[in-house]
């Protein structure tokens, strides 16, 4: 791995504070730029917006290698212009800044969300057909980047990683949700569970960010997942498992089975939750999208294992790990993070 300067934009959120733990124990120089203070890493902090080219210039060191996390990215962002104003705003002005300080290395987050709702398996040369203003301005941020580094591509180098749905300890998004609902013997099947789950190890896709930062000059361009895919009644019947086996009695709910409900009644539901959302301008944890990504099919295909990277946790014991974490031992106190 380089050991370049590494300045880690958005570095104070979930994934970032993984990354900088293991660029510290790598002993790389790295500092976090961020609208919000690292609780971990408040010493290496600077505060920045990346909708303020002001802010980037004075922070942002030069020659550093860039790795952007910053984003936009629940469903429900008010007002909806804040997407394009950190997304695609962000990118032009870290490129801007990038040549002001001789940065020839850039980094990515981008997400599989540009995509959209993908046939099953479509891997990183699959059509781009984004369903939300997520995965369409990730796919716009993704395009400022390939014009920065076909300035100069002889001496550039880009890694745009689109990871999966990433889930891990102390995550308070749709995995923990889900695994929360099943810890609490109230879960409810929408659908027939068949339907695939591509996921990534929060743990993993820091490794691979690491792993990334040593790419030489071009365009390199990963979907991340960790296999092997889960189908929903595999994933909820090995998280029941693992509760079962410590001994924590709620996710059984008194029987070998869960409570079902077909998708078009969850649909349904979900718009009524819209309606009622609109109306009272509260945020509901049910809607129609929701429901939507529930059911669907989201297995994807990756070039990752043609790069060399292992995985340091396979897929079961990363949410072995969360698991236990969450429901069976004491966390209580420790930063949470508040994402999709």
């Amino acid at each position: 791995m380089t050991k370049n300067n590494v300045c880690l934009v958005g570095g104070s959120g979930f994934i970032g504070t993984r990354l900088a733990r293991r660029l510290e124990i790598a002993r790389c120089d790295f500092n976090i730029v961020d609208t919000e203070e690292s609780a971990v890493y408040p010493i290496r902090w600077v505060k920045g917006d990346v909708r303020k080219q002001t802010d980037l210039r004075e922070v942002v060191p030069c020659h550093c290698t860039l790795v952007n996390l910053a984003a936009e990215h629940r469903d429900d962002v008010r007002p909806v212009t804040l997407y394009d104003e950190v997304n695609v705003k962000g990118a032009q002005n870290l490129c801007e800044v990038a040549d002001e300080k001789g940065i020839e290395r850039i980094v990515f987050t981008s997400t599989v969300a540009v995509y959209g709702f993908a046939p099953a398996g479509t891997d990183e040369s699959g059509e781009i057909n984004y369903f939300n203003d997520y995965g369409r301005t990730k796919w716009l941020a993704e395009e400022v980047y390939r014009e920065w580094q076909a300035e100069d591509p002889q001496r550039r180098s880009l890694v745009i990683i689109r990871p999966t749905v990433v889930f891990g300890e102390q995550n308070r998004g749709n995995v923990y949700n889900l695994l929360r609902q099943i810890a609490s013997g109230r879960f409810v099947m929408v659908g027939n569970g068949l339907n695939h789950k591509s996921m990534a190890y929060v743990e993993n896709v820091a490794a691979f960010l690491e792993y990334s930062l040593s790419s030489p000059p071009g365009v390199h361009v990963y979907n991340y997942i960790d296999k092997p895919d889960f189908d929903m009644n595999s994933l909820v019947s090995t998280v029941r498992g693992l509760l079962k086996s410590s001994s924590h009695g709620g996710s059984n709910g008194g029987s070998n089975g869960w409570l079902r409900l077909p998708y078009a009644l969850g649909l349904a539901a979900g718009y009524v939750f819209d309606g009622v959302a609109l109306a009272t301008g509260r945020t509901l944890p049910i809607s129609s999208i929701r429901v939507k990504k529930f059911c669907a099919t989201t297995k994807f295909g990756t070039s990752v294992a043609n790069t060399g990277f292992v995985p340091p946790v396979p897929l079961k014991e990363g949410l072995e790990r969360t698991v236990r974490h969450e429901f069976l031992e004491d966390h209580s106190g420790e930063q949470e993070f508040f994402t999709e």
